[in-house]
């Protein structure tokens, strides 16, 4: 290969560490960077813990050069049951790191490209997750300030290997970010919050711990319903509720899981974690026991969890436009500004730019703009006409 390089796919315990250790060389230095947990990142390549591999399937890669270093790497993977968004067979390209080596990408991107192309796939994506959209989506082109949890975090140089290679801009997505402070929220979501609170149909409030198959039930609905519509989005059923809530559940705190009801069904939620890459990155890429102590530790005696951060907002279609997401808003804000509140900070996660509803009613509660993570497609026919993600919701 160019340069001596050597590719393959990952065969061995100590090809699996080196997948792992690459990126802690390739941000050597950089003091932003936080290293995610090794467990995270493996559970999306196994086939136990990943249902997407009844329907597709994933390969991993190495790159090294002339003397056995790793320089590179990337997955390819892809499912059928998600295969087919705007009427093309789309497969994803994800998890790469490389040195700043044109040549070294470039390989790693033939890779994925070939393999895709042979399963049948039109159109690769990347670089993205084969699993949830809420982790490892995108190239950080902006905002190069500690990751959210799961959240991907890159070189700037990034962008350069991806856009010379010929991928193109498919959408990008926001980071937002406000102080937990209620007098920043403008008058307009007050006023739309008052209407709604006055009908006493609708009500709102964050569901406990107690209710975890409630919460499983309630969350697939509003999904289904506010989320399904957007590319590439497929409905879920409430048994992968279930088992994304169980994923998230040593993290999660009640008081960040708000809902809101007409009649007593679903119609909205305003989903948050803490923000648990401030103690992340005080265990090296490890949950092991030593990692579980010292997770413990930094949560219930650092208390070093001062910002949550969103994780996804949703309203059903009938819903929207009547204030409820205002009410929903002013709801958690009341709480929000207690002293019993522990958390100071708050970031928006994945806002696309092709969710122009969304972008707004950020800008309405007094948040801003901090990072910019852009989702990039790579059209297997060259001579295809190449069309941005359609925008939605307005």
């Amino acid at each position: 290969m160019n340069n001596g390089f050597k590719l393959s796919e990952l065969s061995s315990k100590k090809d699996i560490r080196d997948f792992h250790e690459l990126p802690a060389l390739i941000n050597m230095g950089d003091s932003n960077w936080v290293r995610p947990l090794e467990t995270d990142i493996e559970s999306v390549f196994n086939p136990s813990a990943n249902t997407l591999f009844r329907t597709g399937e994933a390969v991993r890669w190495l790159l090294r050069d002339s003397t056995g270093a790793a320089i590179g790497r990337v997955a390819a993977f892809y499912s059928r049951k998600i295969a087919k968004a705007n009427g093309s067979q789309v497969g994803g390209m994800g998890f790469f790191e490389c040195i700043n080596d044109y040549e070294a990408a470039k390989i790693l991107f033939d890779a994925c490209r070939d393999w895709l192309e042979e399963k049948g796939m039109t159109v690769m994506e990347g670089p993205v997750n084969f699993g949830d959209r809420d982790r490892w989506w995108g190239v950080l082109v902006d905002g190069f300030t500690p990751p959210n949890y799961c959240m991907p975090y890159n070189p700037p140089y990034y962008r350069e290997l991806f856009e010379k290679y010929g991928f193109k801009n498919y959408y990008e997505q926001y980071t937002y970010y406000m102080p937990v402070d209620a007098s920043r929220i403008s008058d307009v979501i007050r006023e739309k919050a008052e209407r709604v609170f006055a009908n006493p149909d609708y009500t709102f409030r964050y569901m406990t711990r107690f209710e975890m198959r409630d919460l499983a039930r309630n969350f697939m609905i509003v999904y289904n319903k506010g989320w399904a519509r957007f590319p590439g989005v497929k409905t879920i059923s409430e048994g992968h509720a279930r088992l994304l809530l169980k994923s998230l559940k040593p993290v999660l705190d009640e008081k960040l899981l708000w809902f809101g009801f007409y009649k007593n069904e679903p119609v909205c939620f305003f989903l948050m974690l803490p923000e648990v890459n401030q103690i992340v990155r005080h265990l090296n890429g490890r949950m092991n026991w030593i990692g579980k102590l010292k997770f413990l530790w930094h949560k219930n005696v650092g208390n070093e969890l001062t910002k949550a951060f969103g994780l996804i907002f949703g309203i059903v279609p009938e819903h929207q436009r009547r204030g409820v997401e205002g009410a929903l808003i002013m709801s958690f804000a009341k709480l929000a500004m207690s002293d019993q509140f522990p958390y100071r900070e708050l970031e928006f996660n994945w806002i696309g730019d092709f969710n122009p509803s969304m972008m707004h009613l950020l800008d309405q509660i007094g948040a801003r703009i901090i990072k910019t993570h852009i989702t990039y497609r790579y059209l297997f026919d060259r001579n295809a006409p190449f069309e941005r993600a359609q925008v939605v919701n307005v």
